[in-house]
């Protein structure tokens, strides 16, 4: 059995897939690009900004389903650039700091959806 989950606090899809799926005490979560909610726009230039764009909707997501960053045990890291890779390595330590850190793989990919610098998507368990 899978319920589908979507928050307003992360943006819709852009094409036949849900914001996230729970299967069994799984969360799966889509990969998230930077979208800036109030405005729209993508987050092309500053890696920075956009890594913290995608870890906060996916923090957004993970909460609507009932989880949280905390339950995340696996992550996948997509970048347009490895030379973005100390910048999102330090961005995304902070998410999760104080926790164990999930399994994790990332790679660089010769292009991303809107051309995005970075995509994430992660698997967590549900609180209890």
């Amino acid at each position: 059995m899978k319920k589908t989950v979507f928050t307003s606090q992360a943006p819709e899809p852009i094409g036949p897939y849900s914001q996230a799926i729970v299967s069994g005490d799984l969360v799966f979560v889509s990969g998230q690009i930077p979208v800036d909610l109030e405005t729209g726009r993508l987050e092309l230039e500053n890696v920075e900004l956009a890594t913290r764009l995608v870890l906060t909707h996916i923090k957004n997501i993970l909460e609507k389903a009932g989880s949280g960053m905390e339950n995340v045990v696996k992550a996948s890291v997509f970048l347009k650039s490895m030379d973005d890779f100390p910048v999102v390595n330090q961005v995304y330590g902070e998410f999760f700091k104080g926790t164990e850190p999930p399994a994790r793989e990332t790679v660089e990919v010769s292009r991303l959806p809107k051309d995005v610098p970075v995509e994430i998507s992660v698997i967590a368990f549900l609180k209890k």
